[in-house]
């Protein structure tokens, strides 16, 4: 690992997995967003995630993760923006996460108290531009220690034995409800369904890596915890679990006064949802919490209408 990253122990196989996973194939005009955001951000890599990774469509919003080089800046991490941009013949727009590659690295391996990073990037993720192979190399570390964070709680969470899924869905359904999530119950069960390729023979890779041993009887696994280690992993999701509501009210108010384009994104989620545009005056979009009760009677009236 290169400056400041902690070291990460992924195991040879989970990381020859996880970096055929991070060069999925993305439209071009999605990696040139990315290199464009990256350049003017001085970024040193950027993650693409979301429903647009899988379905391969430009509608809708990107969403990418810029990681940066050196210490974190901002306390409450990550800091949201909001783009739009022409690229080639398409009109994207995109919401960015921006964060230190060094604490994008400890939250995956667990060393903070998020739940928000590993539960994310155990799932798909590309890695779409990089600034040379030895943040590559960073990156790629992160994310199969994601797997490793992710697969021992799940472990520990799951059944004593069962199939994959069953403990995947167990993960899922204990992180949604630490967090302040508008999902309705039961998503977990549609992100494995659609990520069914993705998370196919991730989990005795993540717990291999980490020296967790299992038994296999067909598609039942037993992973081997001693209740000593059962009982540690729990108690370090105790201690996550009863900050991940806070954490994301904090970073929910923090983004009320630093989401950058946030009247942009509001106003385009607004007529997309309702089929009304709203007049996006300069003082609208220097004070989109000053302007929103003024935003919502206008959208009252012309719904009226």
């Amino acid at each position: 690992m290169s400056g400041d990253l902690p070291e990460l122990a992924t195991g040879a196989a989970l990381t020859g997995r996880i970096e055929a996973a991070l060069d999925a194939p993305v439209e071009p005009v999605v990696a040139q967003f990315a290199a464009q955001l990256a350049q003017e951000a001085g970024a040193a890599a950027v993650l693409f995630y979301g429903s647009n990774l899988r379905t391969g469509e430009l509608d809708g919003v990107l969403d990418f993760y810029l990681l940066m080089p050196g210490p974190q800046q901002d306390r409450i991490w990550p800091r949201v923006s909001y783009h739009e941009r022409e690229c080639g013949s398409h009109d994207l727009r995109a919401k960015v996460a921006k964060m230190s590659l060094s604490t994008f690295a400890q939250a995956a391996a667990g060393t903070r108290r998020d739940t928000t990073i590993w539960a994310r990037f155990v799932q798909p993720s590309a890695l779409v531009w990089q600034a040379d192979e030895a943040i590559r190399r960073d990156v790629v570390a992160a994310v199969a220690a994601a797997a490793c964070t992710a697969g021992r709680l799940a472990a520990a969470l799951g059944p004593a034995s069962g199939t994959a899924e069953e403990y995947w869905r167990a993960l899922f359904r204990a992180t949604y409800k630490a967090e302040l999530r508008v999902e309705k119950p039961g998503r977990e069960g549609s992100i494995l369904s659609v990520n069914r390729d993705h998370f196919a023979g991730l989990l005795p890779l993540a717990l291999s890596a980490q020296d967790i041993a299992y038994d296999r009887d067909g598609t039942s696994l037993t992973p081997r915890l001693d209740p000593a280690q059962r009982k540690k992993i729990l108690r370090w999701w105790s201690a996550r679990r009863r900050l991940g509501k806070p954490l994301n009210l904090l970073r929910l108010v923090k983004a009320t006064t630093t989401f950058e384009g946030a009247a942009r994104y509001g106003a385009w989620k607004l007529e997309r949802h309702t089929g009304i545009s709203v007049e996006l005056t300069p003082w609208r979009e220097k004070h989109p919490l000053l302007a929103a009760p003024s935003v919502l009677f206008s959208l009252w009236r012309k719904r009226r209408a």
